[in-house]
């Protein structure tokens, strides 16, 4: 007996868009309808997983590999897929949303690799998720242009042979999409929204082009939900009749749960698997997150005094490039996040140093690759990576088998010698209501203090500021951490920004709300899993 057919999604509470009729056809409605059928009830189970694991986490304050596949890690005869020619050298990607200046920019960029973001560098405004759609289907076909209002500067594509290879990243399972329901009234969630969507209108088109669908997975937090991912691959490419193996994810190893399950997710990805990245600011979010309860040996110190160069975690990364490569997969190093004055030419020269240092590092670790924030961080990271691999692709035969690393070594978070400070605090409060007000603006992607700064930024803000009152922390200062001291902090802020942005902008934007939100969830008894959830029923659009 055949499976009944889904029913129509609905699109609910959003103002019809130029041209949405392109991407929201009815046929790839019908896509999306399927695809949250067979995989939105999986989907809430494994979210539901994810609390359960979190209070084992509690009880126990450790983590550890999982003997139930302690097989797979001890076989040494599987390898993922062989990368096509388009994702071989991947040696500086460049990351951000999907507007149509910066799909433009990026793609002109000279990075080999282009993360077209539709997750912690976007805001999800109805807007933001069916027009970012529109401009990569437009830059397939070269019908993308831009022309700067301000300036009167026109973008346009460079030849097809210099564009980098796009490889997009759909929401996290955790996030729905509240425009598009079912007949019920359940959202469809938001991954499956972005990546159906996608692959719908793009998987044949790239496949002539020479590439394919290529996807970055985020916040994944165990091999169960890799699996998820392959099934839904399975599943889209047998839908549209492209030939299974055509789809290639990378996987964010992102969170703490998932750093023991890296053998375990490229396992389960083995078909579509291209590689693993190591991303630090979620990276260290999650570890505050699960181990938040757990006592002062997990109390981080301010968020830029944790480098990759910390133990704990030079053993994430390490154990990251031994993993991939020894499973024939590219491992792709962190974010060089600074965003280049035009003013000062001295904070340049410091920042540009320090980017070098750090890809210099991670070229010579093993990796493959690495992230920069900005254009003119591409020919920076290119230096360090063409040092290293001269005319390869890859490192992937440099197996790092002198890495040994122990469960313990992930979470040795008392190992660093900082501590945190006043200066910390205040910067956390300033990240945390620049970045919120401009994500209820529909920025995603948000310049602060010279960094670029997404979600995953805010997210290690607001939860070091409730990790510190929690515990009780003691400052250089000789100030407690409390929930006073915080207030008394983001009011400073606020009228700090008041005066820096003068009575009429401040009054423009969403700058008291930002501030609320921030103490919401970072004063609140009860942990919010994500700021983005709560930040999401305040986002207009």
């Amino acid at each position: 007996m055949s499976a009944p057919a889904p029913s129509p999604l609905a699109i609910v509470d959003a103002e019809p868009l130029p041209r949405q009729e392109e991407v929201l056809s009815e046929t790839a409605l019908a896509f999306l309808a399927e695809l949250h059928r067979r995989f939105t009830p999986r989907r809430d189970e494994l979210l539901a997983r994810r609390a359960e694991r979190r209070a084992e986490i509690a009880r126990t304050s450790t983590l550890d590999f999982l003997p139930e596949t302690a097989a797979i890690r001890a076989d040494d005869s599987w390898k993922v897929a062989p990368a096509p020619p388009a994702l071989e050298d991947r040696r500086v990607e460049i990351t951000g949303p999907t507007d149509r200046k910066m799909t433009v920019n990026a793609l002109n960029s000279g990075a080999k690799v282009w993360l077209a973001d539709f997750e912690d560098a976007s805001a999800p405004t109805w807007e933001n998720v069916v027009t970012g759609q529109l401009n990569l289907i437009d830059a397939y076909t070269r019908g993308i242009d831009f022309t700067d209002e301000r300036t009167g500067k026109t973008y346009a594509l460079r030849p097809d042979e210099e564009l980098a290879t796009v490889v997009m990243r759909p929401r996290g399972w955790h996030l729905d999409e509240r425009h598009l329901t079912d007949a019920g009234g359940t959202p469809v969630p938001g991954a499956l929204v972005d990546f159906g969507l996608y692959f719908f209108h793009n998987a044949k088109r790239l496949l002539d082009l020479g590439k394919g669908p290529y996807f970055y997975l985020p916040k994944t937090e165990s091999h169960l939900e890799a699996r998820l991912w392959n099934d839904v691959f399975v599943f889209a490419q047998d839908y549209l009749g492209v030939p299974r193996g055509t789809v290639r994810a990378t996987v964010l190893i992102e969170t703490i749960t998932a750093a023991y399950e890296m053998e375990e997710i490229l396992y389960e990805l083995r078909d579509h698997a291209s590689g693993l990245n190591a991303g630090r600011w979620d990276y260290l979010f999650s570890i505050v997150k699960n181990f938040r309860d757990a006592g002062p040996g997990f109390v981080l110190p301010d968020r830029n005094a944790v480098t990759m160069t910390a133990p704990f975690m030079r053993a994430y990364t390490e154990l990251l490039v031994r993993t991939c490569h020894r499973r024939g997969a590219h491992a792709i190093g962190g974010m060089a996040a600074f965003i280049p004055s035009r003013r000062d030419e001295e904070v340049n020269k410091v920042a540009f140093e320090k980017v070098k240092a750090d890809k210099d590092r991670e070229a010579n670790d093993g990796f493959d690759g690495s992230w920069v924030a900005h254009p003119d961080l591409v020919p920076i990271a290119m230096e360090s990576f063409d040092h290293v691999l001269g005319d390869r692709p890859n490192q992937k035969d440099r197996l790092r088998e002198d890495v040994d690393v122990k469960a313990e070594d992930l979470i040795a978070v008392g190992s660093l010698d900082a501590r945190p400070t006043y200066a910390g605090l205040v910067n956390a409060v300033q990240v945390g209501i620049r970045y919120i007000e401009a994500w209820l603006r529909g920025l995603g992607a948000v310049a602060i203090f010279n960094l670029m700064e997404d979600a995953a930024t805010a997210e290690i803000s607001r939860s070091q500021i409730w990790q510190w009152i929690n515990a009780g922390v003691v400052l250089d200062n000789g100030e407690r951490v409390t929930a006073e001291l915080a207030r008394k902090v983001a009011a400073e802020e606020l009228a700090d920004i008041r005066a820096e942005i003068g009575e009429e902008v401040f009054a423009a934007g969403n700058w008291q709300q930002a501030h609320d939100l921030l103490l919401k969830v970072a004063l609140d008894e009860d942990y919010a899993d994500f700021l983005t959830l709560p930040a999401y029923q305040q986002l207009k659009g």
